[in-house]
């Protein structure tokens, strides 16, 4: 059971566990024959819940999803809140984090300080030379945006499919009036990175394995790949930079 759940997204696989231990539960009551409360009915599937995915294999912050689902379903239910309300949140969320169950990539945004760690590792200003960098998975725009308004003689390209926070980062652009910036909607791994001087990243330890694979077959020598945050299982990385933010990031960076 369990190589079969890990062939499965994290994201259903939980939910399978979830059905599994609220299936349990009611198999449970049925034969004791005492009914209790709907609130510690649905604390013994969060128990049983978090259990099967501990077993599973799970990461660790699973379980605690797993744990305080089905008590915040019954408390939210029990306050009687209107269904469009629901709707709204959902819509909201799927917006904001679109295919991310299928990814394992969340919404990260990169710090201030990040920003301004990047404007150091840029190529070097030449007369008459343009570089051109882009921002694989690129939220709201806010490295693209701050790196175009400092070093204005690159190209700045992000790709982002989640449809809110490519709105939003195409609003930023468009607005501030940054020419030499745009942002795409789309995949990351339909990119040929073969046509940029500095690749960026920040995305979640899940796919790094297989970008790296992609970032090798494709970039040029002399470019720059760097990942905000995750590196590469058994990959060395050239350079590290140590930023000083909430999260103490670090840039992981390669030379192609």
């Amino acid at each position: 059971m369990r190589p079969l759940l890990k062939k499965l997204p994290p994201a259903i696989a939980a939910l399978l566990l979830q059905a599994a231990a609220v299936v349990l539960m009611l198999l449970t009551v049925k034969v004791i024959g005492q009914h209790e409360s709907p609130l510690l009915f649905a604390l013994l599937c969060g128990l049983l819940a978090a259990t099967f995915s501990f077993f599973a294999g799970l990461a660790k912050w699973w379980l605690a999803i797993q744990l305080l689902f089905a008590p915040a379903l019954v408390l939210m239910l029990s306050a009687k809140l209107p269904p469009s309300l629901f709707l709204g949140a959902f819509l909201i969320l799927l917006l904001v984090y679109w295919s991310t169950f299928r990814t394992q990539v969340p919404l990260y945004l990169s710090s201030n300080k990040v920003w301004r760690a990047l404007e150091h590792l840029l190529p070097a200003a030449k007369a008459n030379s343009n570089f051109t960098f882009i921002d694989l998975g690129s939220g709201l725009g806010g490295v693209l945006t701050h790196l175009a308004n400092v070093r204005p003689d690159g190209r700045y390209i992000g790709v982002e499919a989640a449809p809110l926070p490519f709105f939003w980062s195409w609003l930023r652009i468009r607005l501030g009036n940054h020419r030499n910036c745009q942002v795409k909607w789309g995949s990351l791994w339909d990119c040929d990175l073969s046509q940029y001087d500095v690749v960026f990243a920040y995305l979640s330890p899940v796919p790094m394995g297989k970008l790296w694979h992609k970032a090798r077959a494709e970039m040029r020598p002399g470019t720059m790949f760097i990942s905000s945050t995750f590196s590469v299982l058994d990959q060395t990385q050239h350079e590290t930079v140590q930023v000083d933010d909430l999260h103490h990031s670090t840039l992981f960076i390669w030379h192609m």
